[in-house]
């Protein structure tokens, strides 16, 4: 009876060790814990933060103008009354909702008397980050409902690794915004086996995504049709979704632009006028069909693009409305003439899907294909965010000197020209002070008749249009600012004005027709 009673109580022991072994197997993934669930969106959240705020301190370059004239020189304009504003804005193409927001912290500095030029730079830029960390870890939550864990990891992994992704998406374009709110949209996007769907929540972002930028709704376009196509109750989505939320949008964003513009303004109309019936944005060059199939896609996506066409071969069935809407996006955009790397980053998240599966299924070539994918992405974020077109932002740093020195100096207010093609350097968000400057305009050709603009007469002949630009040395600026490429070619009328060379700073190793390799600044002595 003893035996029988010990047998029974190690044996009861046993099946406690294995049912607790069972429930530790079942429970060891932290996605299929709830309780675990806090905790690991606090520490993908820290580490998001950490990782976008170290990413938004190593990206030092400038990229496209758009960074700057499109959003801090408009919100520097708005809240502090001087500055430049680009044709865009005198023609009502560009809405004031995006550049809003930057106004708003631009405005509370203003008001603490903390406005100094060092925050105005930085803080959208910090701004722009902390969203790009809501978007990463909504992504990231969004394959772990979706896939696996091990594929989820690796999605992760490789939608950090994008070279492309680092140097965009703490910069202040529209694209990196419109980006943002297409990963945010997404979670919340019925797809196929999603946990997370909410049909006013996607649609308020999709919303969101196309007044900051009309263009996000190539990208969406086929997502609402296939959502439309699932949906059971169809009319009671177009009546309770569709038509109020973009009602609203339109409403609102109207709203906005028309207090700024003080005059009746449909952006969203004006931006389709323009760009696509009048052909405006051709002005600024033009690509042949097939350069986002050549070009474009190869260089945004970097070395993930072998994953990624291994990783349509595996999941194409799953995300068949994922790949489509990225065959349709490039497709549409390559139709259009003006063609840029940044137009097609709103669909990189989507690519990113299809690059952590390949990479989870490679199963022995894993760990070589990671660190091949980390090292390659790595130099070429550091390069393009550090070194890379740098020079138009430190000659800013450079120039802001001067408006310290016009205060405490009895010389002449400094007045500065830059002779580089239009729009190559950030203007009074950068300096933040009165100084006076000038660059070479470029508007397009609107139907005036034998229409050059200023910056090509310049570069036709740079001595004629000096000089007869100022005849007399009393109208003469006291600083020049131009790329290296310039020098010789007016090195008569700085010798005869007695301008000598005061700075030199680099800019990229790659000079190219009017943009060189490095920058001078030359003052008048």
């Amino acid at each position: 009876m003893e035996n029988i009673r010990t047998r029974l109580r190690f044996g009861n022991k046993v099946e406690d060790v294995k049912l607790r072994k069972r429930k530790s197997q079942l429970y060891s993934k932290e996605d299929e814990c709830p309780l675990n669930n806090g905790g690991l969106t606090a520490r993908v959240a820290v580490f998001c933060m950490v990782f976008r705020l170290i990413n938004c301190f190593l990206v030092q370059t400038s990229f496209v103008p758009d960074e700057y004239w499109q959003s801090l020189e408009v919100s520097h304009h708005m809240v502090f009354n001087y500055g430049y504003l680009t044709w865009e804005w005198k023609a009502g193409i560009r809405g004031y909702s995006y550049p809003l927001l930057f106004a708003f912290f631009y405005k509370i500095l203003h008001i603490i008397n903390f406005d100094s030029v060092h925050l105005l730079k930085w803080l959208p830029r910090i701004i722009q980050a902390l969203l790009a960390v809501f978007a990463d870890v909504k992504f990231f939550f969004l394959i772990r409902t979706l896939e696996s864990q091990d594929v989820a990891k690796w999605t992760f992994f490789c939608h950090l690794c994008s070279w492309f992704t680092w140097f965009c998406c703490t910069r202040t374009l529209t694209n990196s915004m419109e980006t943002t709110i297409t990963c945010l949209a997404l979670f919340y996007f019925p797809l196929s086996g999603s946990k997370t769907h909410s049909s006013k929540k996607y649609l308020s972002l999709v919303a969101l995504a196309v007044i900051v930028r009309p263009t996000a709704l190539i990208v969406w376009f086929p997502l609402l049709l296939y959502h439309f196509w699932q949906e059971d109750n169809k009319l009671r989505l177009i009546t309770h979704n569709y038509i109020p939320i973009g009602a609203l949008a339109i409403v609102i964003s109207t709203v906005i632009d028309c207090l700024f513009y003080e005059k009746w303004t449909m952006v969203q109309f004006n931006f389709l006028k323009f760009n696509v019936f009048h052909g405006v944005a051709d002005f600024y060059g033009s690509h042949p069909w097939h350069w986002y199939l050549t070009q474009g896609f190869a260089v945004v996506i970097g070395s993930h693009l072998p994953l990624f066409l291994h990783g349509c071969t595996l999941a194409f069935k799953r995300y068949k409305i994922l790949w489509a809407t990225i065959v349709w996006t490039i497709m549409v955009y390559s139709f259009l003439p003006h063609k840029e790397f940044r137009f097609i980053y709103p669909v990189l998240p989507f690519c990113m899907v299809f690059c952590g599966i390949s990479l989870a299924n490679l199963r022995m070539w894993r760990r070589a294909a990671a660190f091949v994918l980390l090292v390659t992405n790595l130099v070429l974020a550091l390069y393009t965010g550090l070194i890379h077109q740098r020079g138009t932002l430190d000659v800013m740093s450079h120039l802001q000197t001067l408006c310290d020195a016009s205060s405490t100096s009895s010389l002449p207010q400094p007045d500065v020209l830059f002779l580089m093609p239009c729009h190559s350097t950030p203007y009074y968000s950068h300096v933040h002070c009165l100084i006076k400057m000038k660059f070479l305009e470029c508007p397009p050709d609107l139907g005036e008749e034998g229409y050059v603009d200023e910056a090509d007469r310049f570069y036709d002949d740079p001595l004629l249009w000096l000089r007869t630009s100022f005849p007399y040395k009393s109208s003469l600026p006291t600083h020049l600012v131009l790329f290296d490429v310039l020098e010789k070619e007016i090195s008569v009328f700085l010798e005869g004005n007695n301008f000598v060379r005061s700075a030199e700073i680099f800019h990229t190793h790659f000079p190219e027709g009017r943009v060189g390799g490095s920058i001078f600044i030359y003052e008048r002595h």
